[in-house]
């Protein structure tokens, strides 16, 4: 099944980064979806159309944690691996 786009005010899945030394693990985290930029700013995507027929975006999103918000920008889409740093479609029960 194909993903939707991303649309702003779209709840996502961000995942953190977590600590270098493990006292943290990597956590998925409520977002919201606060921009979608009509182009790519990351490294080696700049300039190109976002989402480009990959069917991987670049979004804004501003991170629900359990001590308070953050917001980000250019946040990349993983849906296979949830590296930290990414953002994925919230999974399906």
């Amino acid at each position: 099944m194909t993903e939707p786009a991303p649309t702003v005010g779209r709840i996502v899945h961000y995942v953190s980064y977590g600590t270098p030394g493990g006292e943290y693990t990597s956590q998925c985290r409520a977002a919201i979806v606060t921009e979608v930029p009509a182009y790519r700013t990351d490294e080696p995507h700049d300039g190109c159309p976002n989402d480009g027929g990959t069917g991987c975006w670049a979004v804004g999103l501003c991170v629900l944690n359990p001590t308070g918000m953050f917001f980000n920008r250019d946040i990349i889409q993983d849906e296979t691996e949830h590296a930290g740093g990414t953002w994925h479609w919230p999974e399906r029960t």
